[in-house]
């Protein structure tokens, strides 16, 4: 269970954190600007679920949960990623959920014929934007290297999946999807 008494610690101070390990690195670490992108994109995916309600408002309100878990994974150093009391990891389960919810969302949209544009309704174009924030955080992760956990990897890769589908499905249920029509603008 975490206990905050106090917000600041001053240890950030000389432009370090630390890490699960209690090691300190650099605060523009790779590793650390991956974990910054995750918290973006946690936050935009909290802004999406204020915008909608319903079961794709829960499905976030939980993936956010996911996501603060993905933090904890990638502020542990080590090649060890196997979950345990006291290390969170994100496991290939979690993967699996994901997928299963965009196929249940996939399965009552139309194919697509054209690629979409991010937007429609304001619920639809805050998912977009959060799939958009997640694609960055997953090459943020990437770029990290090694000692990554190859499922939280996945899960990010996933997460952007499920966005857009939840984008497209929440849009069904209003205006439809926003087409791409391309060069239909040059003559303007």
């Amino acid at each position: 269970m975490v206990k905050l008494n106090r917000i600041y610690t001053r240890t950030g101070d000389d432009g370090t954190t630390g890490l699960v390990d209690g090691s300190r690195v650099a605060k523009d670490d790779a590793r650390l600007i991956a974990i910054g992108d995750v918290d973006e994109a946690n936050s935009a995916i909290g802004i999406a679920a204020a915008a909608l309600d319903g079961p794709v408002a829960a499905a976030l309100t939980r993936i956010q949960n996911d996501m603060f878990d993905l933090g904890a994974d990638l502020a542990t150093p080590g090649s060890d990623f196997a979950p345990s009391e006291m290390v969170l990891r994100i496991v290939p389960a979690q993967v699996a959920r994901l997928e299963r919810e965009i196929d249940g969302m996939n399965d009552h949209l139309p194919p697509l014929t054209s690629f979409i544009l991010p937007g429609g309704s304001a619920g639809a174009a805050a998912l977009h934007l959060a799939r958009a924030t997640v694609r960055r955080a997953e090459r943020a992760a990437v770029a990290a290297g090694a000692g990554i956990n190859p499922a939280a990897l996945a899960y990010l890769n996933r997460l952007s999946d499920f966005l857009f589908v939840a984008a497209r499905a929440v849009n069904q249920g209003d205006a439809g999807d926003v087409l791409w029509r391309p060069g239909a603008t040059r003559g303007d």
